[in-house]
């Protein structure tokens, strides 16, 4: 009745569709805060789909052994859209912070930008900037989506 061709067809998609599904989900989900021996600087929010208006926690985590220092009492925080033009940078003072081991900082953002306007649905960058021991910079960046 049917070709052959095309019941294995059939059979092969519906088996293949749930475990490539799983193998792409489990791909896509990144664990935000590992921490490790040495230098290493962490980004995390309680979740990466945000609807418009929400507001956003962030925590600025040193997630290494290393102390981390920072150009400014912000912890080098700031928000970009995903052309890298920034959009957000909390006030702060222009003073030397410190990150210890496995010290944290956290910030609210409330999806407002500098100039006072309200974002608009689309993707976004949380980035910061830390100084190492050695003198070297390192940034961490980390994607979230804004949703109506």
């Amino acid at each position: 009745m049917f070709p052959r061709s095309l019941i294995f067809a059939i059979v092969l998609g519906v088996v293949a569709g749930p475990i490539f599904g799983i193998f792409l989900y489990e791909y896509g989900v990144e664990e935000q805060l590992v921490y490790v021996n040495g230098t290493s600087l962490s980004i995390v929010t309680e979740k990466i789909n945000f609807k418009l208006g929400e507001p956003i926690s962030i925590k600025i985590v040193n997630s290494g052994t290393d102390e981390l220092k920072f150009p400014d009492a912000s912890y080098g925080l700031v928000i970009k859209q995903l052309d890298s033009i920034p959009i957000f940078s909390p006030a702060s003072a222009q003073v030397i912070s410190k990150l210890d081991s496995h010290d944290e900082v956290s910030f609210v953002w409330d999806q407002m930008k500098n100039n006072g306007e309200h974002i608009l649905e689309g993707t976004y960058k949380i980035t910061s900037k830390a100084i190492t021991l050695d003198g070297s910079i390192i940034e961490k960046i980390v994607i979230i989506h804004v949703f109506k």
